[in-house]
């Protein structure tokens, strides 16, 4: 057993009794990597919960400053994460990711860039879109619902909704990559993001 499944095994028995865990549409994980999975960012679980119910590996960009302390750095390594200097363009950050689409993996990214404090989600970047360019690699969007712990009776209630695939030709790039079309396509994958956070917290 690899350290990544043996990790997720315990991860999947301590979600639950951390939280009230919720998973809906998760008909829409492909059997196939070679995807982007995007989702807002509430919590430092996100990761975990989303993976929870992926059968393949999710790999994950994380900031470097996780990565300073050696015994932590040397966990995320093995769970999949990759440091990326925020704010820097990251050129290493960017070819780890498409290598790995292109070897068929799943990268998973969060286009706020850091955790959103509130309910409300952060103004997207265009990470995601600029590497599905260049790996012209599908996109399943993805929500995380997080109840405020001040607000919870007993465990927080945590919803993780997964969304149908949006394939590469529907966020509209041309041949020749330009900054509105990035901007673009992250607002168009970033409104499905949206969409389910709207449908999650109507169904809670």
């Amino acid at each position: 057993m690899s350290f990544y499944a043996f990790c997720r095994f315990f991860t999947r028995l301590w979600a639950p009794m951390a939280y009230r865990v919720q998973y809906q549409g998760t008909e829409n994980i492909p059997q196939r990597g070679g995807y982007i999975l995007v989702s807002n960012h509430r919590s430092m679980a996100d990761p975990v919960v989303i993976a929870n119910r992926l059968d393949q590996q999710l790999f994950f960009m994380a900031k470097e400053e996780l990565f300073q302390n050696p015994i932590a750095g040397w966990v995320l390594r093995h769970l999949g994460a990759f440091p990326v200097e925020r704010g820097k363009g990251d050129t290493g950050a960017v070819e780890w990711a498409i290598d790995l689409l292109r070897q068929g993996d799943v990268l998973a990214m969060f286009p706020e860039g850091t955790r959103s404090t509130t309910q409300e989600p952060l103004r997207p970047k265009s990470g995601a879109a600029f590497i599905a360019r260049a790996t012209k690699a599908d996109i399943l969007p993805c929500c995380v619902v997080l109840e405020d712990k001040a607000q919870a009776k007993g465990r927080p209630r945590l919803i993780v909704r997964y969304g149908k695939m949006i394939p590469f030709e529907e966020l509209g790039f041309s041949e020749e990559i330009s900054p509105r079309e990035l901007k673009s396509a992250t607002n168009f994958m970033w409104d499905r993001v949206l969409t389910l956070l709207e449908e999650a917290r109507r169904e809670d």
